[in-house]
């Protein structure tokens, strides 16, 4: 037996799911689109289980948009795989005359249905009174029900009602001669805005006998209708998104730190377990150095993704999300975005993952594509390390009036970031060719407090999405980069070991290992690589070994200052250990004896950094949410393109 539940957004459609399915649920996509296909399992008691499907929230059948064409398709297609046995109907039941409309079009299509009156707690304290009873007599019997998803008021009576047998009957017709197909319409027709108001006026007339409304002086929507005037007002409204935001975000930093550090202490610790407990040979090695950092990459940005989506949840359970969407439409349309952007373009000085995973609250395809194009350009966290060992490198010690040289190259590259993100979503605008409509249409919803018991879901859902869907692509690349490091074509590898000088004390065993590590690397498949990529990044400025650390970060950007670690043969901790700069600082091009890092090649360094795709982990999450290769590949072209355009540009005028 299949269930669909139905409702306009903000209805509390989905607490109703979790309630009903608990962590029995899975999110995937609706074949060919991106459109959510969340399905979970109802059990109660010994009944058969019954499969539940969350459709999108819509205010209407009549299809404008990708959401509106599934809900009609998965309700009037009986072929269809998703066809409902039965439909529960959710709606606001402090709004209720917007809410019936869609309602009395599914009760049209003649499926078993349930009404579900929800948040009858806030109807209540707006003076509104409902006769379900009444509501059930006028339509003829169907089954309805007043809840409080949030606490699960009421709730028994719905799952009673969702297992009890039923016969067959005939459902009379709220309206007759209405035509609805699954067409998306461009503009709404005559005949479909006679429908509508003739709907409108029925259901106004029905109201008329169930629903009585008290005028209450000091109502809640009178409270929130203050509260907007400060958080919409063009100038306040700003100011306090931007603190929400610098708290959001210095909170994701500071409480993400320690996590996410205990992972990779966990990781390494397995690591190097592996490697004293098994005996050595390739499936050790596998294992220790590919296998178990490989998960470790995927797992450690869990702590991220969990924080920033509680804030997310939180946001847009209270209402301010609506709030914020609506005051950052007007400053985000010109470039081809809309209001919800903004999250995930925030999200992504954080990190890209989470950030694109955001992008799920876009409705518009187009508006979500071009958002999901343009997010990894935003500087997130991984690229820090690598800023920070190139400013301390190249950037003069220096004050310019009150502000550091370092300091302000650092915001420079983070403005950059910004400013690109902007630009190449403006150019994406007429890229990107889309036949639905480019319109923001929603509600301010009334501030409400969060429902706790939905946040677990909401958590679990994404991060089990991130870890069982791109993390089998990461832990696949990172199997590969690690049989390109670990190997070299024939003896090459050994031949090259065998040239050097063995140490003649215990002192000079450490250096000598790291020296051993260093001539390996640059002799394996990936030093290859290194070497042969040197002519065409030798124009940025880039020896060979900048080629290796370049081909190296694909896997993740921080990982080039690991990579200079091991290339220079010092330790990876370059804050605490000077050497690896002093060594960088002492590299001379064979050819020529100049210092390879100048100010010219680390800001062309920096700037490759700032621009280029250099996080398959990124890769795989765009993968996941476009279920096209198309855009993940236009995404490391284009970035990539730039980076290269601007290191060169940059190295050639600073040179």
């Amino acid at each position: 037996m299949k269930v669909a539940l139905v409702g306009n957004p903000n209805s509390g459609k989905t607490s109703i799911f979790n309630h009903l399915t608990g962590l029995n649920q899975r999110v995937g996509n609706y074949p060919g689109i991106t459109v959510d296909k969340k399905t979970g399992v109802f059990r109660y008691h010994d009944n058969p289980p019954i499969t539940l499907i969350d459709l999108p929230g819509i205010y209407s059948l009549y299809p404008k948009s990708r959401d509106e064409e599934v809900v009609l398709q998965v309700l009037s297609s009986k072929e269809g795989e998703d066809y409902p046995d039965m439909v529960i109907v959710v709606v606001d039941a402090s709004n209720l005359e917007r809410n019936m409309l869609l309602f009395t079009q599914v009760y049209d299509l003649g499926l078993p249905t349930i009404l579900v009156l929800n948040m009858v707690d806030v109807a209540r304290k707006n003076g509104i009174t409902i006769n379900h009873e009444k509501i059930r007599e006028l339509f003829h019997g169907t089954p309805v029900f007043q809840v409080i998803a949030r606490t699960g008021e009421g709730m028994e009576a719905v799952k009673e009602e969702i297992v009890k047998p039923r016969a067959a009957k005939v459902v009379i017709p709220f309206l007759e001669g209405e035509f609805i197909d699954c067409q998306p319409a461009t503009d709404e027709t005559e005949v479909q805005k006679n429908y509508v108001e003739e709907r409108y006026r029925k259901i106004r007339q029905y109201l008329g006998f169930a629903v009585k409304k008290e005028t209450i002086p000091s109502s809640m929507a009178e409270k929130h209708r203050k509260a907007d005037k400060i958080l919409t007002h063009p100038v306040f409204g700003y100011l306090f998104f931007v603190a929400i935001l610098f708290m959001i975000f210095q909170a994701i930093y500071a409480w993400a730190e320690w996590p996410m550090d205990l992972i990779d202490t966990i990781f390494l610790s397995l690591s190097q377990l592996a490697k004293e407990s098994l005996p050595d040979g390739v499936f050790t090695r596998l294992l220790a150095e590919g296998i178990i950092p490989g998960l470790g990459g995927v797992l450690i940005f869990i702590p991220q993704i969990a924080l920033l989506f509680t804030f997310i949840f939180i946001l847009e359970e209270t209402g301010y999300m609506s709030r914020v969407v609506f005051i950052m439409d007007r400053l985000m349309r010109p470039f081809g975005l809309n209001g919800k952007s903004v999250v995930p373009l925030i999200s992504g000085v954080a990190c890209a993952i989470p950030a694109v995973m955001a992008t799920r609250t876009i409705d518009n395809w187009k508006e979500r594509l071009i958002t999901i194009m343009v997010t990894p350009l935003m500087s997130c966290s991984a690229r820090l390390p690598v800023y920070t060992l190139l400013i301390a490198l190249v950037i003069p010690d220096e004050y310019v009036g009150p502000f550091n040289l370092k300091g302000l190259a650092l915001m420079g590259l983070y403005l950059i970031g910004l400013f690109a993100s902007l630009l190449a979503a403006l150019v994406f605008k007429w890229i990107v060719k889309s036949k639905q409509k480019s319109f923001l249409v929603m509600e301010l919803p009334l501030y409400k407090m969060p429902r706790w018991n939905s946040l677990v879901i909401t958590i679990w859902e994404k991060i089990r999405l991130f870890v069982f869907e791109a993390g089998k692509i990461i832990m696949a690349i990172s199997i590969i980069l690690w049989v390109l490091a670990s190997y070299g074509p024939g003896d090459r590898m050994n031949t090259a070991v065998a040239k050097l000088d063995k140490p003649q004390t215990q002192e000079g065993y450490e250096a000598y290992e790291k020296q051993v590590a260093s001539v390996r690397l640059a002799n394996s498949y990936i030093g290859i690589i290194g070497k042969s990529i040197e002519p065409a990044i030798a124009p940025l400025g880039y020896n060979w070994q900048i080629g290796i650390a370049l081909v190296t970060s694909f896997a993740a950007r921080e990982v080039f200052v690991g990579s200079m670690a091991t290339i220079y043969s010092v330790g990876e901790d370059f804050e605490e250990n000077a050497t690896l700069m002093v060594r960088m600082r002492n590299e001379k091009h064979p050819g020529t004896g100049l210092p390879v890092y100048t100010l010219a090649t680390g800001i062309s360094l920096m700037l490759f950094y700032a621009f280029a795709m250099q996080c398959m982990s990124t890769l795989a999450i765009v993968l996941r949410e476009t279920k096209s290769w198309k855009w993940p590949a236009i995404q490391l072209l284009y970035m990539t393109t730039l980076a290269y355009l601007f290191a060169w540009l940059a190295f050639t005028l600073l040179k």
